[in-house]
């Protein structure tokens, strides 16, 4: 698999980084950084530092990309992560430096290079996707498979009842991606709540694997873990990019999906970043107004996740 990962790195987005560049078979050609979690040079910094927990400083291309949304101030999550979005944990600054040129140029770039071979996982706000995608309309039918972790499916958001942090960063961008005719699939915060949960057990067993790599997770999952725990009244963390990660790299974890139409709201004062997903309950759109217009699905929305398989992939990625 070629694979480019999008990224607001913090947290979360460093173990999904670390299950890509630890897989056999896996070539991660590029890592583009957006806006998002916290500080945006941080994000870069971070991404850098999950390269060298892996052994491949150098290897690997970090571009960066918009430091803002399309209409509004950038909005960060460092409540979430800490203030450097690695539990504040002070780490040195990498050999490595970001490469020369933007991160959508880059994308465009490389998925035209190699038309149907390259894999994009978006976990950040869309605005690099579509920025790319808008300089380059041909590379929504050239890349292979976009993976989008955003959105809630029908289920409550975690930064207001309707909108989940991605897309409510920007929503204007996440429309554009949405619409663009990529071969898409989501994962959403519902499915996370789902199945993207590593228990305080699971978290201990991955400690105590006594790896480099296994105190590199624990010690950047400290805060987000506290946050879960005091906040949210969870027995454990989450891990929605991870979980993104894991079933881009393995299809077989994926137990049940639906193709769906999906759109995103960008006017609603209570709903703005709302990803609005199709449901089988609804009727016809002909039945219940005909002057809506019927449009075919335009992503496979991920309903359930192997969770023994995802934990198995991330014990994996730490030894």
């Amino acid at each position: 698999m070629r694979l480019i990962i999008d990224t607001d790195t913090a947290g979360d987005d460093v173990f999904s980084l670390m299950l890509a560049l630890r897989r056999p078979g896996v070539t991660v050609e590029a890592i583009t950084i957006a806006h998002g979690n916290v500080g945006f040079e941080q994000h870069a910094e971070n991404a850098l530092a999950a390269l060298e927990a892996c052994e491949r400083a150098g290897e690997v291309p970090v571009y960066l990309g918009a430091q803002r949304p399309f209409t509004r101030p950038p909005l960060d999550a460092a409540y979430v992560f800490g203030a450097d979005g690695m539990s504040d944990s002070g780490l040195a600054r990498t050999a490595q430096r970001p490469a020369p040129g933007h991160a959508a140029d880059e994308i465009v770039r490389r998925v035209m290079e190699a038309p149907g071979e390259i894999t994009l996982i978006a976990q950040a706000p869309l605005t690099n996707i579509a920025l790319a995608y808008l300089r380059e309309p041909r590379i929504a039918r050239a890349l292979k498979h976009l993976w989008i972790m955003g959105g809630t499916d029908n289920g409550v958001g975690n930064v207001t009842p309707a909108a989940e942090y991605n897309l409510y960063v920007d929503p204007e961008a996440a429309k554009i991606v949405i619409n663009a005719g990529f071969a898409m699939s989501l994962v959403t915060w519902t499915e996370t709540l789902r199945d993207g949960l590593l228990t305080l057990d699971q978290l201990a067993a991955l400690d105590a694997l006594g790896t480099p790599r296994a105190a590199f997770f624990t010690q950047v999952n400290r805060t987000s873990l506290a946050f879960a725990q005091e906040t949210e009244h969870l027995d454990g963390s989450l891990h929605p990019d991870a979980l993104t990660c894991a079933v881009a790299l393995d299809e077989a974890l994926i137990l049940e999906a639906e193709m769906a139409v999906v759109d995103v709201e960008t006017m609603g004062e209570l709903t703005r970043g709302y990803l609005s997903v199709s449901n089988a309950i609804l009727p016809d759109i002909e039945v219940a107004d005909p002057a809506l217009r019927r449009r075919p699905p335009n992503a496979r929305v991920i309903k359930k996740i192997d969770r023994q398989g995802f934990y198995a992939a991330l014990r994996d990625a730490l030894l």
